[in-house]
């Protein structure tokens, strides 16, 4: 850019089983409702793939002088990094290049087939780190997420209503010099077709904030009922307000979105008590410094923004995936998932099929829990073969699960009962099966 959560407690689980139990939360036995045709969510976006990305830039900043700069070596092969992934996944591909302080800069922009181009939604991120270091939070991690993201679109086979148009920007550092020159390159009838630009600059910083940016209402919202999703409090970026590539939309009246995690700026006591980390200190003291490598990320910030990305990709296309007419079956009812007890089940009858579940068969789940590490998470088909989605992990700390998940269910028959099979393994937190949903 241009420019952890609380400890487990006794006290904590009792208020949380409290809730719970003031909010009418379900008995066990509580029933499935009936099957019925469901949206298709995200994916979730793995994170080891992301920090895999982030691997690979550090590398090649070791490779190319330390950096990936504008007019560096190291700029130009981390464009042929990215470009090489995207081609490999069925995008087409542009660099586009343009002249700043005497040197050479690229755009590289990714157009998915499909959707229409009348109605266009971009995605963007800077690619390029200043001279100091190898950018690794700013901006290889905006850069890596929207990568991934991107090839999930490629994986899901998206087809969405609105075409998609990803890019990674050259010389933000210098001043939004690439995201300007491809804007300002735009013939006015193109400008009109985009109906949206998201920007990601600087989200895994090591003592991370969750910031919003306020520009476009629709975009806003769409990030924030995501995180209020996860039971993650935002607030309205300011830090970087029109210091990334976002502005060189917005000053040409296209709508822009994004995300941050805080770059110089001190996170005050509030912040810290609402979002962990450390009161008194930068959100990133790496900021445009030499130390900004890959130990200077925070997975947890980076996970939930990567996911958050796709969730607002997801949405504001309006996507559908293959195979046209694909089925989802979804079960609303609440399921109570006992402390350290025994496993619970929510089932989905499913009927009227031919032959065998898919290769990928997804699995939705939206699971409220005060301490997801606790849980362990299978798909259970109708033959009784259990199929792990998930294991019990003590680091990992965070709130609920809400996620989405591919199973290989090829040698399993598509009709019949299938269940979700959730267990609370370890004490002190509870929480329930909120919905979960099979997509054929």
């Amino acid at each position: 850019m241009n420019l952890s959560v609380p400890g487990r407690t006794l006290a904590g689980a009792a208020l949380a089983l409290a809730g719970l139990l003031a909010a009418g939360a379900p008995a066990q036995s509580a029933a499935p409702s009936a099957a019925r045709p469901a949206a298709l969510a995200a994916p979730d976006i793995p994170l080891a793939n992301v920090k895999a990305h982030l691997t690979q830039f550090s590398s090649i900043a070791a490779a190319n002088g330390g950096n990936r700069a504008h007019g560096r070596p190291g700029y130009k092969a981390s464009v042929d990094y990215v470009k090489a992934k995207l081609d490999a996944a069925g995008f087409t591909t542009t660099v586009q290049q343009f002249t700043s302080s005497g040197a050479t800069g690229y755009n590289l922009i990714a157009d998915w087939p499909g959707g229409d181009t009348g109605q266009t939604l971009m995605v963007g991120a800077h690619l390029d780190s200043v001279s100091s270091g190898a950018g690794i939070n700013d901006n290889a991690s905006g850069s890596a997420a929207v990568l991934e993201t991107a090839l999930a679109v490629s994986r899901a086979q998206l087809q969405p209503a609105k075409h998609l148009r990803f890019a990674w920007w050259g010389a933000e550092e210098l001043g939004l010099i690439g995201s300007r020159y491809y804007v300002n390159n735009l013939p006015a009838a193109e400008r009109a077709k985009i109906s949206g630009y998201l920007n990601f600059d600087m989200i895994g910083s090591p003592n991370p904030g969750y910031f919003v940016y306020d520009d476009d209402p629709v975009i806003e919202q769409t990030f924030k009922d995501y995180f209020a999703g996860l039971g993650v409090p935002t607030e309205i970026e300011t830090e970087g307000d029109g210091r990334s590539d976002h502005a060189s939309f917005k000053n040409v009246g296209i709508p822009v979105g994004g995300l941050f995690t805080g770059a110089g700026r001190t996170k005050s006591s509030a912040q810290a008590q609402k979002w962990g980390g450390t009161a008194g200190q930068a959100f990133d003291r790496c900021y445009h410094s030499s130390c900004d490598t890959t130990a200077n990320i925070n997975d947890t910030a980076l996970d939930r923004n990567s996911d958050a990305a796709a969730h607002a990709i997801w949405s504001l296309s309006a996507g559908t995936t293959n195979p046209p007419g694909g089925d989802a079956y979804e079960s609303t009812a609440d399921v109570a998932i006992p402390d350290a007890g025994a496993a619970v089940t929510s089932a989905i009858p499913v009927t009227g099929r031919s032959g065998n579940a898919p290769a990928a068969l997804r699995v939705g789940v939206d699971i409220k829990h005060t301490y997801r590490g606790d849980l362990v998470i299978d798909l259970v088909a109708p033959d009784g073969s259990a199929y792990r989605l998930k294991n019990s992990s003590g680091s990992d700390s965070a709130d609920n699960v809400i996620t989405t998940y591919t199973v290989n269910a090829s040698s399993e028959a598509a009709n019949g009962e299938w269940k979700l099979r959730v267990q609370d393994v370890a004490r002190y937190d509870t929480g329930y099966i909120d919905s979960w949903k099979l997509t054929f």
